[in-house]
Order: C-alpha cells, then structure tokens, then sequence
C-alpha cells in the first residue's frame, strides 16, 4: 500500500519533468473539437488520527479492538471520465476506484459515479437515461433540496458523488424580458433491489423534476418527488449576485410525513411521524484582496434534538460497560445499528453555521491558497475546524495539507467524535 503512494508521487514528478522539457509545437489540428474526451486524476491520501478513546463513537466502533492514542490511514483513488459526442449523441462516464488501508483493515470499491447516455434533437431539448448526478441546489455545504442527489460531505463539499439510474430530460425556452430563461426537467428513477436500492423503499418507480426560471437576474428552482420510495416532499432554491463579487443563495425545503427513529437512555426505540422542514441561507462575498468568504446556516427540522442526542450517547457508554463487564455485546450491536445511516450521518442534529475563508496568494506567493473552514452545531455548541494549505504549482498536480481539530462538551456530536484532531496531505494529479 505505501508502495502505491510513492508511485503516485514519481509519477506526478517525472510527468511535470517531461513537459517541461518538451518543446512548444503549434498544430491546427488540434484546436479542433474532438469527438471525444478522457480524463481523470489519481489521488494520494494519507491521514494522521489523534483518537478519543473516552468518547462514545470510539466504545461504539473500536469496542473490540486494541488500538493507542493514534492510528493511521492510506487512502488512494482513481477517478477516470470519459465523454465521446457524435451528432445528437453524447456518451458519459466517470469511474471512481478507491482504497483505504487503516486500522480498520483493508477496504477497495469500484463504482461507476455516473455513465449515461445525452440525446439532444433540438437546441431546446435535452433527453439523458442512465445513471447520473443531477447536482441540484444552490447551498454549498449542505442542499436540503437535492431530493435526488446522495448528501453532500460539508468537510469536502466539492467531491463528485454518486449518481442514481434514471430517466430525465430538459426542455429550455429563452425570452428577452425580464424572464429570460425557463427549463422544466422531469426525471423517473426506479428502485428495485439491484438498481437503486438505496434510493429508499423498493420496487417503486419515483417521479418529480424540477422548473428552472431566471427572472430579473435571479436563479430559482422549484423542485418536487412524488410518493414513492420516500414520502413526497416539495424544495425552493435561489441565487443572486447582489454585485459582481457578492452573492446570496437560499434553499427550503418540505417533507411531508417523515419518520423519525430514535432511541431513549435505556435503548427503548420510538418512531416520531411529522412534517419536516430545512432551509438554508448563505452568502458567498469576495474582496478587493481575493479573500473568499463563503457563509452559510442551515437548519432541519428531521434531525435530532439535543436531548435525544444525548440520550444515543448515555445509551453507548451503558452498553459499553455492559459489555466491559460481561463480554456480551448485543446493546453495543444493537446501537451500531440505530447509528447506521441514522445517528451516524453527517450532521445529524437541527442547526449548523459553516464559515469558509480562503485567501488566494498571500504575500504575491504564487499558486498558495490557505483556507479556513469552521462547522459549528448551533445546538450543543460543539464544532469543528480546519485550516487547509493548498499548493498548485507544479502543472497538473494538487497538493493540499488539511488539518481538522473537533472540540465539544461530553455527550455533544463533535466532543462524542472517536478522534480528536485528523492530519491529512493529499497528492493529487490530473491527467
């Protein structure tokens, strides 16, 4: 496994070294469009733990293992997409192969992220059936909107995600008046047990869309999922530049008839049904200096309360003792459960502040970006927060130092983390 990162890095190296002894040619054949397209990157990923082993996530997850103060991950991953066009027709892919080595052992996925096949009849009409990320909504570390997109990770918002197989279109008018443009995008994504099994409920074919206006200069969605294999919910989302360099982008979104599964201190397990609401708002500004502030609250109402969290956390530390004493693990077992996709998402509660500032090339160094990154949970006032440096200038190579401090009271979603403090260098190369 470390083998493979020093490949990553020599490669990167000795690729940068090639180019930069290759002499300029000019060739007209080459400023033509190509058919088609195939790129990607390779990614090195090393990461550095400080663990808590007071905190409940690590009795939870690390209960049968003898791990210290520190551990250690390698994470590699290749992404690979790859277009080709012809008259009507455009065919997409995107590959992603990842593998970690940790104290968890050893893990390895293939997943196609996207590949689908783009029909376009007209200049107004789109038609696109395979599996792809729609990417809809406005926020930038969280979109309550995206009804039809995997969650977002608010640690590292720009990752490519995992699309879903569907069948979808865009129809597009344009106008010269205030509306200047309006899209209506219906999409179906069925879910049977070997497609899209994760959507939600099974053998259930899901219908909703999306209409698009840019009015007086606004950006505006209104999005909608039918019954299905989840309950029917409806969503809103804008976006306006206030000036050229300050913008201001929103998102609310309803879900009717949602369940709510938790847990008391003594593990009895309870199902609430209610009508949930998030919203979302944020401002991106940037300054005379290219400092990047990116500000956003998110609130939703789905989550958990404070009290119910604390009652999860007072359920593991019981369950822990229990099973330090006995040796019998079943509550432990029953609470990794609950947690699976439930506790254990991220940022399970109802009210986060994120705040991003990054300022490109201080001090006149070229292709330096440190950054700034802080997620605060409203709620119990616990947070996390991440000072990033980010190099860029070797060509097409990415390197990026990040390092996240988690602080938080007893029983709050940061302080019950199983780490305390994550050091990461990432390589990056595109190709």
């Amino acid at each position: 496994m470390r083998l493979s990162f020093l490949l990553v890095f020599v490669i990167a190296f000795l690729s940068q070294l090639i180019f930069a002894e290759s002499e300029y040619t000019f060739n007209l054949d080459e400023t033509e469009k190509k058919p088609y397209s195939l790129g990607g990157y390779v990614e090195a990923r090393p990461v550095f733990l400080y663990l808590d082993k007071d905190a409940s996530l690590y009795k939870l997850k690390l209960y049968d293992k003898d791990e210290g103060k520190t551990a250690e991950e390698y994470n590699t991953k290749l992404q690979l997409d790859g277009s080709y066009e012809k008259r009507i027709t455009k065919i997409y892919t995107k590959i992603n192969v990842d593998t970690q080595e940790s104290y968890l052992g050893w893990s390895d996925t293939i997943n196609i992220f996207e590949g689908y096949i783009s029909l376009k009849p007209s200049s107004s009409l789109n038609i696109n059936i395979g599996k792809k990320a729609m990417k809809w909504g406005k926020g930038y570390a969280w979109t309550p909107v995206a009804f039809f997109d995997r969650t977002k990770n608010p640690d590292d918002p720009d990752l490519a995600l995992e699309g879903f197989i569907s069948l979808s279109a865009d129809y597009t008018k344009s106008y010269s008046g205030s509306l200047k443009t309006i899209s209506f995008t219906p999409i179906l994504i069925p879910v049977y047990d070997d497609i899209n099994n994760d959507f939600g409920e099974t053998d259930k074919l899901n219908f909703g869309g999306k209409v698009y206006l840019l009015l007086y200069d606004t950006d505006i969605d209104f999005i909608m999922l039918a019954s299905g294999s989840k309950t029917t919910r409806f969503g809103f989302d804008f976006s306006r530049n206030i000036t050229p360099n300050f913008e201001i982008h929103g998102e609310f979104a309803f879900i009717n008839n949602f369940e709510k599964k938790f847990i008391n201190s003594t593990g009895g397990i309870f199902i609430d049904e209610y009508d949930a609401k998030s919203y979302l708002f944020g401002i991106r500004y940037l300054t005379k200096l290219d400092t990047t502030f990116i500000v956003e609250y998110y609130h939703n109402s789905a989550g958990f309360t404070d009290e119910e969290m604390k009652n999860c956390f007072s359920f593991i530390n019981t369950a822990h003792k229990t099973y330090t004493s006995s040796g019998n693990d079943n509550n432990l077992q029953k609470a990794l459960d609950l947690t699976e996709g439930n506790y254990g998402r991220i940022n399970p509660m109802r009210d986060y502040l994120y705040v991003r500032v990054s300022q490109k090339e201080p001090f006149n160094i070229l292709y330096f970006t440190p950054s700034i990154t802080g997620i605060v949970n409203i709620n119990d006032k616990s947070f996390s927060i991440s000072p990033e440096l980010l190099y860029t200038g070797i060509t097409n190579l990415e390197l990026r130092l990040k390092t996240t401090f988690l602080s938080g009271q007893n029983y709050t979603e940061y302080g019950e983390k199983y780490n305390d403090c994550r050091i990461e260098l990432m390589a990056r190369y595109y190709f």
